[in-house]
């Protein structure tokens, strides 16, 4: 479980991911590791994190830490005294930075004040509630535990507990949502006054009921809906005062994600729990989606590692243009060159035929980005530059084969 170590005068901020797979019901689209029915198994994996934090800091606990970030799942059903736990040994072995952003996500079901106030006396300062709809036909659809009335609670009890960073996560395409009950949701997270939202389409993904829902021919708003609603989302949200920093994500300034932006920049973070991933070092980790496993795994020494990898520099270069073309900052070209070694010209020239096409723009400062309507095709788009960049990797390739072949014939 051993993660590369930096000298102390590289050190860079890392982010903490902590994976708690505990929920009350499995919603039908799902498809993160997560488990319903499971609450005889939450002691024993306290008991792991736990172990897997300490033995974790041994060798990265040098590195400041500026964002923590316990997803799920759901970490509310976890419970507040577990979560408090946690954190208080996040920041006993780890260097957390005073100001760093530490986020819970929870569900409107399974919070009240009395945990909301002992979570933010522990120290977290983002709350990340799952609303999704305003709908109680749209919640009961999926089969999400709880109805509007307790988001609106929930929000209520976040701010009584002293919460002033708070998002809600909505999702655009659910089975029977219509225009008008989209624009309804919206306008119910608007009147919530939440300092950031997430508006997801969504993906059926397989596996899944849902998946099975709609191999069995039920209908759900189809891609040119989504891309209707998608970009009335964008100007509604732009009216309001939340800006786009991310193709799903939306904040009032100074608010935006600290710990997702970290994925979307390619900076290092360290994930805890079954199904967690983890980019340090220059490596990138995965564990095992068994919970069973990764509590017998850390508790008795044994391997809990599913995959680990060595990331190649023109790999890197590849996640650099995927990832940061989901956001509104882009791409920049000697950013691009100085990094990774690797000619723009080609992602530039391509980039300046989307942009006659409406998809994409380059900033005054020289950035290139995707635009609203970019972002609907992003992975089309996207994967034609990622083309691009391979065939430009070959072409500097050959020359550099011909000259150490030549100089070998010449030994």
């Amino acid at each position: 479980m051993g993660f590369g170590k930096k000298k102390r005068q590289e050190r860079e901020a890392v982010g903490l991911y902590l994976h708690i797979p505990f929920c009350r019901s499995k919603c039908d689209y799902c498809d993160f590791y997560s488990l319903a029915g499971r609450e005889d198994r939450m002691d024993r994996y306290q008991k792991a994190l736990l172990t897997h934090l300490k033995e974790t800091a041994g060798m990265a606990g040098d590195f400041p830490v500026d964002t923590v970030y316990f997803g799920g799942g759901t970490p509310s059903y976890y419970g507040a005294r577990r979560l408090r736990a946690l954190l208080a040994e996040v920041k006993k072995r780890f260097q957390v930075e005073k100001d760093a952003e530490i986020t819970a996500e929870a569900n409107p079901d399974s919070v009240d004040l009395k945990g909301l106030r002992m979570l933010r006396r522990a120290g977290f300062n983002r709350l990340s509630l799952g609303m999704q709809s305003a709908d109680p036909g749209e919640l009961a659809a999926v089969h999400r535990p709880h109805t509007p009335e307790q988001t609106a609670q929930a929000v209520e009890a976040a701010r009584r507990a002293g919460f002033d960073n708070l998002s809600l996560d909505l999702i655009c395409g659910l089975p029977g949502q219509t225009e008008e009950s989209w624009r309804a949701t919206v306008e119910a997270a608007l009147a919530l006054e939440p300092e950031h939202l997430s508006c997801y389409g969504l993906k059926v993904e397989e596996g899944t009921p849902l998946a099975a829902r709609a191999a069995a021919g039920e209908t759900l708003p189809d891609d040119d809906t989504q891309a209707e609603l998608y970009l009335w989302t964008v100007d509604r949200l732009a009216r309001a005062g939340y800006e786009q920093y991310e193709i799903s994500n939306f904040a009032k300034p100074g608010f935006a994600s600290r710990h997702n932006l970290r994925y979307w920049l390619t900076r290092p973070y360290l994930g805890f729990g079954p199904g967690a991933h983890s980019d340090f070092g220059g490596r990138r980790y995965s564990f095992v989606r068994d919970l069973d496993a990764y509590i017998q795994g850390v508790l008795t020494g044994g391997n809990i590692i599913d995959s680990a990898d060595q990331i190649p520099q023109r790999e890197r270069g590849g996640e650099y243009l995927m990832l940061r073309l989901r956001t509104a900052r882009g791409v920049e070209e000697w950013e691009y060159r100085g990094t990774y070694f690797m000619d723009f010209g080609p992602i530039e020239a391509r980039l300046r035929e989307f942009a006659a096409q409406g998809w994409a723009e380059r900033t005054d400062e020289g950035r290139w980005r995707l635009t609203p309507k970019g972002f609907l095709v992003s992975n089309q788009l996207i994967g034609d530059l990622l083309e691009r960049q391979e065939q430009a990797s070959l072409r500097d390739l050959l020359p550099r084969a011909r000259e150490r072949y030549a100089s070998g014939r010449g030994e």
